[in-house]
């Protein structure tokens, strides 16, 4: 299939709705019948601010998170218009690309 990836960059104290915006990315993508979406943990990162944030022992909130998606078009504008319905300012990547199951005939 030819489609999307959907990807969106935060870290883990951002929240939404009271939790955290990469969960609340997730639950909202299976909500919209998304068929699967991914939430990676980084070890460092920056953003816009230039400010490095990372993981530390004693400190997690900062860490950068990332949830992915592989998606068609018609799902990526559904997300995209539910977070502009909710009002969230999150950066993104929306990239083209092909997907499937390699198990598929």
């Amino acid at each position: 299939m030819i489609g999307c990836q959907l990807t969106f960059f935060t870290q883990q104290d951002r929240q939404h709705r009271h939790q955290p915006l990469a969960a609340w990315l997730v639950e909202e993508a299976r909500r919209l019948g998304i068929n699967g979406a991914t939430l990676i943990a980084g070890a460092m990162g920056y953003g816009h601010d230039r400010t490095i944030r990372s993981s530390r022992f004693f400190e997690l909130s900062e860490q950068p998170v990332e949830v992915t998606m592989a998606v068609s078009e018609e799902e990526a504008r559904r997300m995209l218009a539910r977070l502009k319905e909710e009002g969230i300012n999150v950066f993104y990547i929306k990239a083209p690309i092909e997907f499937g199951m390699t198990g598929e005939g």
